[in-house]
This record gives C-alpha cells, sequence and structure tokens, in this order.
C-alpha cells in the first residue's frame, strides 16, 4: 500500500512540475500604454493591452495566474480558471485588456498600464515570478514595447531597445528572422495561392500521365508502327522492279515489239531523258533516239 502512496505522489509531483515547467515558457511579448489606432476591445474601447505569448510546444492553461504592475502586489489581476480560451497552444498569444475594471470578462485587466511601469507576470502560485517587461517613459502614442526573439527555433527573446510598431495576437518578427511558413502566411492569409499553385500541379502530372499511358497504350496495340523500307531497297530499284513486272504481263498479252517499246520508255523514264520533272504535267521532250534510226524503218526481204 505504501508504495501505491509513494507512486501516486510521484506522479503528482510530475504532473505539477510538468505543468510548473510549461507556465515558465510564458513571456510578456507586447505591450502597449496610449492606443489611439491599434485595436478596440469587445466594448468599443481603446484600452492599453498586454500580450502573453506561449513560446513552448505544449498547451498551456493561464488560468490562475496573475498579471500586475505591482512588485509588491504580484496577484493584483487574476487570470480566470475554467475558461477555454486561456488555454494557449504552441506558439500562440493571448491579449489582455488594461482597462482597469477586472468584471468586464477573463481578458480584461483591474489595472491599467502606464509609462515607467513594470509589467509582472506571477503563476498560480502567487508567488513565483514568471516574467517582466519595463515600459520606458519615452514611449510614443500607438508605439509598443515588445520583446523579439534573436532565435527563432529555441524561442530566445529580448526586449527590444527601440519603440516598436504594435502586432497584437501575432508573433512578434525581429524583421530578419521571418521563416517562411510565417511570410506564407502574411502575404496570402486566405491560402488563395497556395491552393492555385497546388492545383496547377496535380492537373499537370495528371495531363502528363494520362499523355503517358495513352502513347504506351497505342504503341502495344500497334497503332503507331515504324515505317520500313521494303528489303532495304531505294524508291529507284522499286521502280525499276515495278516496270520490269508490267514488261512481263505486256509480253504474256502482246508480242514482242510492244514489249521492247514499252520497256525503253520506261528506261527512258528512269534516267529522266524523255519528261521534264514537273509533277504534275508530263511533257515529252524532243530530241533524237534510237527509234528515229533511218535504218530502223526499212524493210528487209528475206533471201
Amino acid at each position: 500500500m505504501k508504495r501505491i502512496y509513494i507512486s501516486l505522489a510521484a506522479l503528482c509531483l510530475c504532473i505539477f512540475s510538468s505543468n510548473a515547467q510549461n507556465i515558465s515558457d510564458l513571456i510578456i511579448s507586447e505591450v502597449l500604454v496610449d492606443n489611439d489606432s491599434s485595436v478596440v476591445d469587445d466594448y468599443g474601447n481603446r484600452n492599453g493591452w498586454v500580450e502573453i505569448f506561449n513560446k513552448s510546444q505544449g498547451t498551456v492553461n493561464l488560468g490562475g495566474c496573475y498579471l500586475s504592475d505591482d512588485r509588491n502586489d504580484l496577484t493584483k489581476s487574476v487570470i480566470p480558471k475554467g475558461d477555454l480560451k486561456t488555454k494557449l497552444g504552441p506558439r500562440q498569444v493571448a491579449l489582455f485588456y488594461a482597462s482597469g475594471n477586472k468584471r468586464q470578462g477573463t481578458f480584461y485587466l483591474g489595472f491599467r498600464v502606464h509609462k515607467e511601469s513594470t509589467i509582472y507576470l506571477t503563476s498560480n502560485d502567487g508567488r513565483t515570478l514568471v516574467d517582466s517587461i519595463e515600459i520606458p517613459a519615452s514611449l510614443p502614442a500607438d508605439m509598443s514595447v515588445s520583446k523579439i526573439p534573436i532565435d527563432n527555433k529555441q524561442m530566445v527573446f529580448v526586449t527590444s531597445g527601440e519603440p516598436t510598431k504594435p502586432t497584437p495576437m501575432s508573433f512578434n518578427e525581429s524583421g530578419n528572422n521571418e521563416t517562411k511558413s510565417q511570410k506564407m502566411a502574411r502575404e496570402d492569409p486566405y491560402g488563395l495561392i497556395l491552393t492555385v499553385v497546388s492545383i496547377m500541379v496535380v492537373f499537370s502530372a495528371l495531363i502528363i500521365l494520362w499523355f503517358l499511358y495513352g502513347t504506351s497504350g497505342d504503341i502495344f496495340k500497334g497503332k503507331h508502327k515504324l515505317t520500313k523500307k521494303m528489303s532495304g531497297k531505294n524508291d529507284n530499284e522499286k521502280s525499276r522492279e515495278i516496270a520490269a513486272a508490267i514488261s512481263m504481263a505486256l509480253d504474256a498479252e502482246c508480242n514482242g515489239e510492244v514489249y521492247a517499246a514499252i520497256a525503253m520508255a520506261l528506261d527512258k523514264y528512269q534516267e529522266n531523258t524523255v519528261h521534264d520533272m514537273e509533277s504534275y504535267v508530263i511533257t515529252i521532250k524532243t530530241g533524237k533516239s534510237e527509234w528515229s534510226s533511218g535504218q530502223l524503218s526499212f524493210r528487209q526481204l528475206p533471201k
């Protein structure tokens, strides 16, 4: 039984340590005193505000913690428990309006922020100081004092030495440590560019796949075949074979003189000595040939 009690006590201690460790990852990231053009609260008023940032990778519940502007009274304004909105996810922020009236809601403080004061964030035990930030006396209106990251990976922050432009409910930027995802979220808050690019990539891939599969299918089906020359012979050789075949057919039907005339005509045609090179008109060239010889026109009488 004692072992069970010891185990339960160890478990509770681990849970408490874990919660304490998570709370210690909270920082006061930004404070605005004179609010002339920044955000308005739920009642339409422009109050000063205090921003809390969770720099851890876990969820932290702010319920039960305290905010104050008095080092001697760290429990001046308590953050109510039981509100789901006080659970800060990883790298998220919560904005508290310094209206001076705590009864206005969970995210309203019971004091107002002033220049030359210090804002304190205290753990839920009311004694452990988690973080603090000093407000300079020379802070201009509509300018804030903020903590900027010097290492985005390790979440190391330092207080800016100069007044900064207010960035309520957003991650404070140092100007040169902005990640690609943060830049995309800033330039394309609704994700239109990312959506268009994604659609174009998907449809381009589908078109390429359709073309490849369609072409390969036609090749396998035999629709696309390479033209091959018959037995490696050129056009002139094929023409001579065709002429010979025609001559043989005519020889079977006609006498030898007709065969000889057609064969000689085809030979002259192949050598380009009879016809010109016009593709649409065939013209007989004038000139002498063996058929115009006078000797061949004499009839020889048998002896």
